[in-house]
């Protein structure tokens, strides 16, 4: 396997990235900063990482950035913060609205997780990785990440049991 240049592998798992890191944080603007951000970082150290471990790599550098990134949030206040997200979109239809519905529903779900089940079940529900490659991204043994995200599938389920109860 030849070694891929930092645009080839910026081109394959840009998509991911940011996805994991906007489920992460929130928030757009502040996702495409750190997807950014873990680009950077991989071209500082691409040479150390092993062509069939990119992925995973690239994960647990994103993971890095955003832990620098809450850790530097809670250090400032931000005002307003839902001004823009209460403003209505121009192409909404009925389909984009059910959808964007059922979106919230299952983001304000997953945010209400313990931060570890959470990263669990993003790493491995939403981006595809293997138990093992989320596992030592999260530095956790094998059996202890099937607890995590098994505990989190469970939340998940009595959250949604309790929202159709009502």
């Amino acid at each position: 396997m030849k070694p891929q240049t930092l645009d080839e592998i910026y081109q394959q798992y840009v998509q991911d990235i940011y996805r994991y890191l906007r489920s992460l944080c929130q928030d757009h603007h502040a996702a495409e900063d750190l997807m950014q951000e873990t680009f950077y970082r991989a071209y500082m150290y691409l040479e150390d990482c092993k062509d069939e471990k990119i992925k995973p790599w690239l994960f647990r550098v994103a993971y890095n950035a955003w832990v620098d990134y809450t850790r530097k949030e809670k250090r400032s206040i931000v005002q307003g913060e839902g001004y823009f997200q209460g403003l209505a979109h121009p192409e909404t239809t009925e389909g984009t609205l059910l959808r964007q519905e059922r979106w919230e529903e299952m983001t304000v779900d997953v945010s209400q997780l313990p931060e570890r089940q959470r990263h669990a079940l993003l790493l491995h529900d939403w981006h595809g990785l293997s138990y093992r490659e989320a596992a030592d991204i999260m530095e956790v043994g094998l059996s202890q990440y099937k607890i995590l995200i098994f505990r989190a599938r469970q939340q998940l389920r009595e959250l949604e049991q309790r929202r159709n109860e009502r």
